[in-house]
């Protein structure tokens, strides 16, 4: 029998033990959270904006829904689905306390401080009972986790029936030609972007080849579904740069 300390998986382009990834992807988080938000912004245009607007049009947040998001950090997403809907309750969980501090920051400067939570946690072993939430969400951040699988084996545990998850991430460009440009200034720019506004380099250069180790549409949808999600669907957004996917507990 495969002892646990044996499995590996991937790290970018590296290849490391199971065990040792949730330390690596902490130690990137815990060196740009003070910066995190001002790259995505410089990185996308602006772009990911966009995205998360999309993933809120498709989302229609309802009053007194009750939202968790996963691999939350500094709230983006949160923030975000409390003003659609109005009314209700979010749950950041991130693997890194600093992120959380930034986003704790935002809470109080946006006087939101009383509909948030903010808890420390691991996407596949969450700290919270069955049936305990309206909505779940990852941004960007299902392709960190160790074994994607298991996250969304616990997104479905969490989820009331009826509830809906909702996954936004990077993913693969359907063109070889305009998937290749976009390979040219993911190696070569953001890295180097990362060094000069977050001074790290390396962290970035993981993101960027994280991104290529995940799953394509189509792969993450069979898993979505594998979970037990149902309806489950997805949309690309810029041509395939970034995709959301949607599933219900049902």
């Amino acid at each position: 029998m495969t002892d646990q300390t044996d499995r590996t998986t991937h790290f970018g382009f590296q290849t490391v033990r199971e065990d040792e990834k949730a330390g690596r992807v902490q130690g990137v988080f815990t060196s740009v959270a003070s910066r995190y938000d001002i790259m995505n912004d410089v990185m996308s245009g602006g772009v990911h904006r966009l995205w998360k607007d999309a993933m809120m049009d498709w989302l229609a947040p309802r009053q007194g829904q009750k939202l968790l998001d996963v691999a939350g950090g500094t709230g983006d997403i949160a923030f975000r689905f409390l003003k659609r809907a109005g009314s209700g309750h979010a749950t950041v969980l991130d693997l890194t306390e600093n992120m959380l501090v930034e986003g704790r920051k935002r809470a109080e400067a946006e006087k939101m401080a009383g509909q948030l939570d903010w808890v420390v946690g691991d996407a596949m072993a969450l700290p919270f009972a069955d049936n305990s939430f309206d909505v779940y969400t990852i941004s960007f951040g299902i392709r960190n986790v160790t074994r994607p699988q298991d996250a969304l084996a616990e997104a479905y545990r969490v989820l009331r029936p009826g509830g809906r998850l909702m996954v936004l991430e990077f993913s693969q460009i359907p063109n070889a030609m305009l998937q290749k440009v976009y390979d040219l200034y993911s190696f070569n720019i953001i890295p180097r972007m990362g060094q000069a506004i977050a001074g790290d380099r390396d962290s970035y250069q993981y993101l960027v080849e994280s991104i290529r180790r995940f799953p394509d549409q189509e792969t993450f949808l069979g898993m979505v579904r594998a979970a037990g999600f149902g309806n489950a669907k997805y949309r690309n957004l810029t041509m395939g740069v970034a995709c959301l996917h949607s599933g219900w507990k049902l």
